[in-house]
């Protein structure tokens, strides 16, 4: 996963930045309206919560696949 290897090799004090940043998005209730209406939805996560998240989620849908024995094309 991309995100996984960034955060390897990207400085803790890049990700905590980023971190603070988008969870300062989450705060705009412009942002957030339109983002409802478009069917999303916002939830705050650490970094590493969020790290947690992409590790699990990947291995979930790897599970899955490998299950489906669907075949790229």
């Amino acid at each position: 996963m991309v995100a996984i290897g960034l955060r390897k090799s990207t400085p803790a004090e890049i990700i905590e930045k980023l971190n603070k940043e988008i969870s300062a998005i989450h705060t705009d209730t412009q942002i957030r309206a339109r983002l409802g209406d478009l069917g999303g939805a916002m939830f705050a996560r650490s970094s590493a919560d969020f790290e947690k998240f992409l590790v699990d989620d990947t291995a979930k849908w790897a599970k899955a696949v490998k299950f489906s024995a669907a075949k790229p094309e």
